[in-house]
């Protein structure tokens, strides 16, 4: 936002936050000329940032993407009502630029919402996906599942381990389609019931769903996901707790994420 705008950065909010990227007051809103156009709602947003965390690490403050948005009238709002002057020259066909940026692409959007256009759009990224997801041939059997990922699942739901004369029972194909299959990328699941269907005389899958996944990324995603699958359950308590946590950490296409503050 800074540099979209041209701003120089504020002050920081405290010692303690010193060291967070974006800490700083946002003064560019503050300033004379700008400040009796910025309303409520926004005002709001620019003085309560939200921390998060960085994918390279450290903490950052970051805004709902529509501030910027909302910014860019306010500045549009100034120069209608001649606030501006040369000094905010710069910002404002920034501003201006960025506001017919957001037009465009806002009737693309809408055209192709009431086209139906944007179905279309969704599936071509589904196939994508499902291309380098999946694997064109079924590959040959390896132990994907550590013990220890059945172990933890045996411990939440107090069945005795390790397991003795019969095999698994059935509720646990169920219980990892769920904390498993279904909370990779969306399509993925369906894609593996179609290529490994159910066989009419055993009602049972001839092969096991892994096998269809691809070696470069289908594979590897897998044993990510089973790798922090295993750390949420070793830290929770009981069953209800571990599905919570599991909720939060990985929600269904479609679920709105929980956040827990509870420790079980």
């Amino acid at each position: 936002m800074y540099r979209g705008m041209g701003f120089s950065r504020g002050g920081a909010r405290g010692e303690d936050e010193a060291q967070i990227v974006g800490a700083e007051t946002p003064r560019f809103a503050a300033q004379n000329w700008i400040k009796p156009f910025i309303n409520n709602k926004l005002a709001s947003a620019l003085s309560e940032p939200i921390l998060f965390r960085l994918a390279g690490g450290g903490r950052a403050y970051g805004y709902p993407a529509t501030v910027i948005a909302d910014f860019c009238d306010a500045v549009l709002e100034a120069r209608a009502a001649s606030a501006t002057g040369p000094r905010q020259a710069g910002i404002v066909q920034r501003c201006e630029m960025l506001v017919r940026g957001f037009a465009r692409v806002g009737i693309i959007a809408l055209v192709d919402e009431a086209t139906g256009y944007q179905s279309e759009r969704d599936r071509d990224e589904l196939h994508r996906i499902l291309a380098a997801y999946l694997s064109e041939e079924r590959l040959a059997w390896a132990k994907r599942f550590p013990d220890e990922f059945y172990k933890q699942i045996y411990r939440l739901k107090g069945w005795t381990w390790p397991v003795t004369g019969r095999a698994k029972p059935p509720v646990l194909g169920h219980i990892t389609n769920d904390i498993v299959y279904d909370r990779l990328p969306p399509g993925v699941l369906d894609a593996l019931r179609e290529r490994n269907p159910v066989d009419e005389d055993t009602k049972r899958r001839r092969w096991r769903h892994h096998q269809f996944l691809s070696q470069d990324f289908g594979q590897p995603d897998l044993r990510d996901h089973l790798l922090q699958v295993i750390a949420i359950a070793r830290i929770s308590r009981t069953w209800d707790a571990f599905k919570r946590n599991m909720d939060s950490a990985f929600p269904k296409r479609g679920a709105q994420a929980q956040l827990d503050l509870n420790i079980d």
